[in-house]
């Protein structure tokens, strides 16, 4: 599914009334699911075709990022916030063994990359979309992270 489609997807179940939708093209099959917090945010859970796979687990496994995101909200500091613009793996250099492209302490301005998301086999270059020094860095490489989680604190 292209990653347009699905933000648009994510934006319009986080606009309405809807609390849950869920598509299905080709072999792929995309799940949204709104939270119940006041922010209403939403997370995708992009499951891949197996057919041995049940559904319930499916469920059973979606609420541990709302637990992630919640331990985390209360400890997030001040400064301005880099998000992640879509579901997949975060990556902090190139390649395996570069130099990251920033470290905290590195100064950044305004389009500068500071990460990579890998999403669907594809690498998107994540950029900064503001000024500042990288305060801290809120996701280890290789994780997997959702749309809109925090990934950089820029002061």
């Amino acid at each position: 599914m292209d990653l347009r489609k699905l933000k648009t997807l994510i934006d319009l179940v986080a606009e309405s009334d809807i609390s849950e939708l869920e598509v299905t093209e080709g072999e792929s099959k995309v799940r949204i699911v709104k939270s119940g917090a006041p922010a209403a945010q939403s997370q995708v859970v992009m499951m891949q075709p197996q057919a041995a796979q049940p559904t319930p687990s499916v469920g059973m496994v979606a609420p541990a990022p709302q637990a992630a995101a919640a331990e985390a909200a209360p400890a997030e500091p001040t400064g301005h916030v880099v998000k992640s613009p879509m579901v997949g793996t975060f990556y902090r250099s190139s390649a395996p063994g570069s130099a990251p492209f920033v470290e905290i302490g590195s100064v950044v301005k305004e389009g500068d990359t500071v990460c990579i998301i890998e999403a669907m086999k594809l690498l998107n270059e994540i950029d900064a979309d503001a000024s500042g020094t990288i305060r801290q860095v809120l996701v280890e490489n290789g994780q997997a992270v959702e749309f809109g989680q925090p990934l950089f604190i820029i002061g």
